[in-house]
């Protein structure tokens, strides 16, 4: 799953480059599967990673204490490093004066520090890039990501996890209102990304719990990358290929067996949360002037450096820390799925 998780994103930074860089933007079904797609196919490899580390072991903190060692960490070191480190840098690049942003600094930590982006800009940065004022637009889908961990706890708890006929239901409520969502026009952005994110973790969650009856091969994953591709045309893509992307990702996962391939360390988060401030940066000195592709690789080698970082010297070591959750039990909930 690493390098599945690596190639989504990487394929974000793709989709990003044109936002950040000022280029024209691909046709209308590219761009869906660019800027939502990839996102989604996390939520749906989480959905089915998270169920199985819940039936494995249903105990609440050692859950908890895992998903928030995974998730804050390196999120709170990656606004440090774009709050005192990126965006000063910027700021002189573009010949401002540090005077002016330490304030904005502050607040941007403190106001984004639990999670919820509630601040986005920093006065003083960014002013002269074609995205201007916003340092990280990625980051937002994190509040989402661990929301889902939060409803899976609770389905748990509850015994919803026990049937799989519950998280079929659970997936068809998401999928109606999916419909809603799209004929209805419900203004609500915090609606859509409920049936959006819920929907795409829902599915695969799904795949989980049939994992036994589903079969894996080269032929399916090719239908289901055709399913996904037809179904960009449509304006809501997901109400096709919920199931099929998250079965296009998990069985990659699956059938990618050479040695070669298989990485043992699993730089995709790190790419995900650096990216969108390094492609800030990078246009700040006005690399976008290079082109598209210029600006894209530069991006993806410019993030490499702290996707390592955040990696071995954050990541790698408070995940080591799990263990200890094995002594943050509660008495577990019933593991069989029906």
């Amino acid at each position: 799953m690493n390098l599945v998780r690596l190639v989504l994103s990487v394929t974000v930074i793709v989709w990003h480059s044109y936002l950040i860089g000022g280029f024209t933007r691909p046709l209308a079904p590219v761009v869906q599967l660019l800027s939502q797609a990839t996102v989604d196919g996390f939520f749906a490899i989480s959905g089915f990673l998270l169920i199985r580390s819940w039936v494995c072991r249903p105990y609440v903190w050692s859950y908890l204490y895992a998903r928030c060692l995974r998730i804050f960490p390196a999120f709170w070191v990656c606004l440090a490093v774009t709050a005192f480190v990126l965006a000063p840098v910027s700021t002189i690049l573009a010949g401002g004066t540090l005077q002016d942003i330490w304030g904005g600094a502050f607040r941007y930590f403190t106001s984004n520090v639990a999670l919820w982006i509630a601040q986005n800009h920093m006065p003083g940065t960014l002013e002269s890039v074609p995205f201007s004022g916003i340092w990280n637009g990625s980051l937002w889908t994190l509040f989402w990501e661990f929301l889902c961990y939060l409803v899976l706890l609770a389905m748990g708890l509850v015994g919803l996890l026990r049937r799989k006929r519950t998280v079929v239901a659970a997936f068809g409520l998401l999928w109606m209102g999916s419909i809603a969502d799209v004929f209805l026009a419900v203004e609500s952005q915090a609606l859509h990304n409920v049936f959006r994110f819920g929907l795409m973790f829902t599915a695969g969650m799904i795949l989980y719990m049939f994992r036994d009856r589903i079969i894996v091969s080269w032929a399916w994953i090719a239908i289901a990358a055709l399913i996904v591709g037809t179904s960009s045309l449509l304006p809501e893509y997901r109400l096709i290929a919920a199931i099929p992307l998250a079965y296009l990702c998990i069985a990659l996962g699956v059938m990618v067996k050479g040695p070669q391939l298989r990485l043992k360390n699993d730089l995709s988060y790190g790419f995900y949360i650096y990216a969108f401030p390094m492609q800030q940066l990078l246009a700040t000195v006005g690399l976008t002037s290079a082109g598209l592709g210029v600006f894209m690789l530069s991006s993806i080698l410019a993030t490499f450096p702290l996707a390592a970082a955040s990696w071995f010297l954050i990541e790698r070591p408070t995940l080591r820390l799990k263990t200890a959750s094995a002594h943050l039990t509660v008495s577990p909930a019933s593991s069989s799925v029906k």
